[in-house]
């Protein structure tokens, strides 16, 4: 793993960027828990004062991270009524695709699921938020299949959405991103199923 690298401590802009870019590599590397504001005012190379200046607390950082990562964990939905770049059966296996961007660190998984762990209350802004995007993700995945005239577009959103996290809080044990190839296998046979069951019309 790539220890993040230290700044020089800066002030003025661009300080609310580098305590999340500070955030996102801690978190993703250690977990929240285990980072402390001492080592993302460091990293960050801004004094806590500032960062406390950006973020009232560690949580409304943490909030603020999850927030920043939203749209990059989100199955996208073809805008309507233009043609999708690519088809429906793609879109939703695409999800399946989804690496690292460091391969050589350990595999974190979903970072939406390792806050809802390493913060359990369900009434937590954080956890709310993962709990959010979660529904947020199997919504997509079926919004993505209704346009593809599935019959039941929810029911297989749901099905990919926990296929898709039951692979990624695997690898997260076993430390591998191989999971998600696995799971994409089986989503195949639930997708090319529902499509199947559309009829010769439906875009593949």
């Amino acid at each position: 793993m790539n220890e993040p690298t230290p700044v020089r401590p800066r002030h003025g802009r661009g300080a609310r960027e580098r305590i999340l870019k500070a955030a996102t590599e801690l978190f993703t590397a250690q977990g929240i828990n285990a980072t402390g504001i001492e080592q993302l005012s460091t990293v960050a190379g801004v004094s806590k004062r500032t960062l406390y200046q950006h973020f009232r607390s560690k949580d409304d950082l943490v909030v603020a991270y999850l927030r920043s990562l939203e749209d990059d964990h989100l199955p996208v939905v073809p805008a309507s009524p233009a043609p999708a770049p690519a088809s429906p059966r793609e879109q939703l296996l695409a999800v399946f695709d989804w690496k690292p961007p460091e391969p050589t660190d350990p595999f974190r998984g979903c970072p939406f699921l390792n806050v809802s762990v390493e913060v359990p209350d369900p009434g937590h802004p954080a956890h709310e938020l993962a709990a959010a995007n979660k529904r947020g993700f199997a919504r997509r995945l079926a919004d993505i299949a209704r346009q593809a005239g599935v019959a039941d577009p929810e029911s297989l959103g749901e099905q990919l959405a926990l296929l898709f996290d039951g692979a990624s809080a695997r690898g997260t044990a076993l430390n591998s991103g191989r999971t998600l190839v696995y799971a994409r296998s089986v989503a195949e046979s639930l997708v090319d199923a529902a499509l199947a069951d559309v009829g010769p019309a439906s875009p593949r």
